[in-house]
């Protein structure tokens, strides 16, 4: 049994919508990102998934709007890679051409909708709903702990960046302008935890914060030679 199976078998007496339209959704999501693209392919998809379903399982919220949401969050992401498109933006319109052809209730595609157009930390934005509420924490609990240190790396790897730089100076976060992976984690993933939006997402992300800072302590005496 696949995770995503796994996850819809547990909720599956919550959802209305039948698990065949699940399973053809992920099935092109898979074909689009691939396993594990630059630390967004399907393997991500399938962990936000799970922690998704985790934190609106004790925060409520409507279960077939995050989960498709969730599926759906990324579908973007390669455009933004390739042709600096914002994924969330264009992510929002493809969505809603897949969920329309799969006969999706439109009150239902509204807030799918809403939710992806929402997620990315970057824009600054504290949604209004709780599924885009507990898209963005789950999404962001993925950029943290150990699966989040192996992403950034993955994710400059993948771009061709350097693992650190002396002397760069940590700015204002732009998903835009790329610098060092070591950077990165001062720009983004160690301020994650000061926004998550519920409470869940907040005990998860403390335990994960804690891992980083002690990656990033390691990491820096090593390189500095002090270690």
């Amino acid at each position: 049994m696949s995770s995503l199976e796994s996850i819809i078998y547990k909720i599956k007496n919550r959802l209305k919508i039948a698990p065949d339209i699940y399973f053809k959704i992920a099935s092109y999501v898979k074909d689009v990102l691939g396993l594990d693209t630059a630390g967004h392919g399907w393997l991500h998809i399938e962990r936000v998934s799970r922690l998704a379903v985790k934190i609106a399982l004790d925060e409520g919220g409507d279960l077939d709007i995050l989960l498709l949401a969730a599926l759906l969050h990324d579908i973007a992401i390669l455009r933004e890679i390739y042709e600096g498109v914002d994924h969330a933006e264009e992510g929002a319109k493809i969505s809603r051409s897949i969920l329309k052809d799969l006969g999706i209730p439109d009150d239902m595609i509204e807030k799918v909708i809403y939710a992806i157009k929402v997620h990315r930390f970057g824009a600054n934005i504290t949604p209004h709903t709780i599924e885009a509420r507990i898209l963005q924490d789950a999404d962001r609990l993925d950029a943290l702990g150990a699966v989040g240190v192996a992403r950034a790396f993955s994710y400059g790897g993948f771009r061709k960046l350097p693992m650190y730089l002396p002397g760069e100076k940590p700015d204002v976060y732009d998903p835009f302008k790329l610098k060092s992976t070591l950077t990165h984690f001062y720009e983004k993933l160690l301020k994650l935890k000061d926004y998550m939006n519920t409470e869940t997402a907040r005990k998860i992300a403390e335990d994960r914060h804690r891992f980083i800072r002690i990656f990033l302590d390691r990491f820096l005496n090593e390189i500095e030679g002090t270690f």
